[in-house]
């Protein structure tokens, strides 16, 4: 699983096309957050998302990647990764996980968020939380990181330590067969990044890496399998699952959140880790 390629290193005007990349995801997912009533289509929801991403000049990085039909996924409920977008429409209680990609001449940003609906169970607003602050750990943990794996040893702490919420009726799944990756010139590239400890410690962290952080929880056991679209994941015993994503640039001067509008300022200090942006958006 863990690719051995050669690990692509960015630029600074490299990474400063995938914050305006970063931009554009973070739109899409405003414009899709700001949408998402009980009642919308999921394929309403794609094409919200379509066309903010075609109004800044942008291509959407998913659609037609290895024949997938969609400018976003939107995974909903057991859904956890790679939902198709069609004629379902969301309901009161859904939890609704949109991932979407841009791409900004040849340079591509990625991001996803999860949505609870109103009158949700108090576990899974509790699970969309642990998931959210675990993808933040694992950023987190970039600042001192000698090597790559640390991410997802913070990820595996985070959630542990989450696993005692009163929300939580068992500890939380780490979904493993789905990691985060390298990002740039391509929208998966080496090296993968784990949302959990793996036995290696993983490639050194250099500047001019950008990677794809984004853990997928669920309120079960963490095993998944593929539906018969080819596409949409979901887990084996029918839980609910959460997934975030941010795009994250490591430069000599520190870290820089892609794809968060604040470079991930707030939540970064929160944890003491201070963002270090390339240039003034």
């Amino acid at each position: 699983m863990f690719r051995r390629d050669r690990i692509e290193l960015k630029s600074i005007e490299e990474m400063l096309l995938m914050r305006r990349a970063g931009l554009v995801v973070a739109d899409a997912l405003d414009a899709v957050r700001a949408a998402m009533v009980p009642g919308i289509s999921t394929v309403a929801l794609d094409g919200i998302a379509a066309e903010v991403i075609a109004r800044a000049g942008a291509a959407p990085s998913f659609l037609g990647y290895q024949g997938y039909p969609a400018s976003i996924c939107v995974s909903v409920n057991d859904e956890v990764v790679h939902g198709i977008p069609g004629a379902r429409t969301v309901a009161a209680g859904d939890v609704v996980s949109v991932d979407c990609g841009a791409i900004v001449d040849g340079w591509h940003a990625d991001a996803a968020m999860t949505v609870v609906l109103p009158d949700a169970d108090p576990a899974d607003v509790a699970l969309c939380e642990i998931t959210e602050s675990a993808m933040w750990d694992g950023i987190a943990a970039l600042q001192s990181a000698e090597r790559l794996h640390a991410v997802g040893a913070a990820i595996e702490a985070s959630v542990a330590e989450s696993g005692t919420h009163p929300e939580a009726e068992r500890p939380y799944g780490i979904v493993r067969e789905y990691v985060g990756h390298g990002i740039g010139s391509a929208m998966h590239q080496a090296p993968d990044v784990p949302n959990y400890r793996p036995r290696d410690r993983g490639p050194r962290v250099r500047p001019g890496m950008c990677v794809a952080i984004e853990p997928m929880i669920t309120r079960g056991e963490p095993y998944t399998q593929v539906c018969e679209d080819d596409w949409t994941v979901v887990t084996d015993d029918g839980a609910r699952a959460a997934h975030w994503e941010h795009t994250v640039a490591i430069h000599e001067g520190g870290l820089w959140v892609l794809t968060a509008r604040d470079g991930g300022h707030d939540r970064l200090a929160e944890r003491g880790v201070s963002v270090a942006p390339l240039a003034v958006d």
